[in-house]
């Protein structure tokens, strides 16, 4: 009788799940990313792609869209951080707000701030991948 209840107890399942747990293992740890300075995500938004900025590229000057409050010491610091490379010069450009108008609606295209950043001779940002 004592044989049957044994099968019952609740020990036998509990040392089934150690068992099990010790089994499975762990998958490896992602890598880490390259470290980048705190500011870098509140300076940069996009580079920005114009037929006027893929010339640019022909002298090392590369342009991208920043946010309103990154002046050009934010700016030129997050270029280093992120794409390794020196920056020569940083230009910064305020663009205005315009009316615009659809019809009968009219409305206002947001201002926004650029910067032109000038790289040294022989280096190379990777905006677009080829």
């Amino acid at each position: 009788m004592m044989a049957l209840l044994d099968i019952f107890k609740k020990k036998k399942k509990v040392e089934k799940k150690e068992e099990i747990k010790k089994e499975v293992k762990k998958p490896p740890a992602p890598p880490k990313p390259k470290k980048v300075s705190e500011i870098a995500y509140r300076v940069l938004k996009i580079p920005q792609v114009t037929e006027k900025a893929t010339d640019l590229v022909k002298k090392n000057q590369y342009v991208f869209r920043v946010f309103t409050g990154a002046n050009k010491k934010d700016i030129k610091k997050t270029i280093e951080d992120i794409y390794g490379v020196d920056v020569l010069d940083v230009k910064v450009i305020k663009v205005p707000a315009k009316q615009r108008r659809l019809g009968k609606t009219s409305g206002w295209r947001k201002a926004y701030k650029k910067a032109i950043i000038r790289i040294k001779e022989g280096q190379k940002i990777e905006v677009l991948p080829r």
